[in-house]
């Protein structure tokens, strides 16, 4: 059961990392990933039926949702148009693609095509199958926070953090801030579609509605995160929404097969997610009135004894 749950909440955490990068990052809201996530899905397990081994499928996945993310980005950046918007009209349009990718199917079996599950479960002999496959999934998503980590220290990885921030500064540097808009973009839908690829091993299927509350998901995961610790580091944060993936599905687990004392059935889940981001939000602005309140009572207090000190 807990192995389980930690499997399921590291393939979602690395969604959840895509979303931490467009909408605290990028400060870009960003529905594509709710169509992103299922082209990841939808081009792995076409790929994998038709021979692709999965490593190259996972990469076809990607780079799918990358261009996924650099159409959202060219529509906001050429036309003008609101993230939102630009994010609903390319999730929209991903629908039919999947469709098509999927050969007009909406659903693709995936019985006994599951290489990276099979493999997930045996690489570590002696250990059981559930624990080996935690393990697996542990180990991916810490060589992919150790890389994004690497990326963010670059100079081109600091200034799309610098772009979140404030956009003036990226310009007056000589930068274009559409580009590295577009590129950031595109690495979040990269990391949504490579997800959904995962998530395909992990569930044996793909589904045109595979994405359907994903973008809730990964907005709950990064703000549970963030209510556990804060930190300024860049890894940290990273590995902080991962963390937030995997509460968040204890607590889907929780609601899911304990609900039933609190009259909560499998209906009310998507009403849970939304509490849960409401709460999250709550929860997070008390904490920071709170630091700034803390900050400012000392800074008087250091004021007042330093006024103290002149005088004497």
């Amino acid at each position: 059961m807990i192995e389980a749950i930690l499997v399921e909440g590291l393939v979602y955490g690395i969604l959840a990392v895509g979303v931490f990068i467009s909408f605290r990052i990028l400060d870009f809201p960003d529905l594509t990933v709710e169509g992103s996530f299922p082209l990841g899905a939808a081009c792995a397990a076409a790929a994998i039926t038709a021979g692709v081994p999965f490593p190259l499928a996972a990469l076809i996945a990607a780079a799918a949702g990358s261009l996924a993310g650099a159409a959202t980005a060219t529509i906001h950046t050429r036309f003008r148009v609101p993230p939102l918007l630009a994010g609903i009209v390319v999730m929209t349009g991903l629908y039919s693609i999947n469709l098509r990718v999927m050969g007009g199917r909406s659903n693709i079996q995936l019985i006994g095509a599951r290489p990276l599950t099979d493999f997930a479960g045996s690489w570590l002999p002696g250990v059981p199958e559930e624990w080996a496959s935690a393990a697996f999934f542990l180990l991916l998503a810490a060589v992919l926070v150790f890389l994004l980590d690497l990326f963010f220290h670059t100079e081109f990885g600091i200034t799309m953090g610098a772009l979140g921030d404030n956009e003036r500064v990226v310009t007056a540097s000589g930068s274009n801030p559409d580009a590295f808009k577009t590129a950031g973009v595109a690495l979040s839908n990269a990391l949504a579609a490579f997800a959904g690829a995962l998530a395909c091993q992990h569930h044996g299927f793909a589904d045109v509605n595979l994405g359907a509350g994903v973008v809730a998901l990964g907005l709950a995961s990064v703000m549970i995160g963030e209510l556990i610790f804060r930190t300024n580091y860049i890894g940290a944060q990273l590995a902080r929404a991962i963390l937030g993936a995997m509460l968040f599905k204890a607590i889907m687990f929780a609601a899911r097969f304990y609900g039933y004392f609190a009259g909560i059935t499998p209906n009310d889940l998507r009403l849970v997610t939304a509490l849960m981001i409401v709460l999250s939000l709550g929860v997070g602005r008390y904490r920071a009135a709170r630091a700034d309140k803390s900050a400012k009572t000392a800074a008087v207090k250091r004021a007042a004894a330093e006024t103290a000190g002149a005088r004497r």
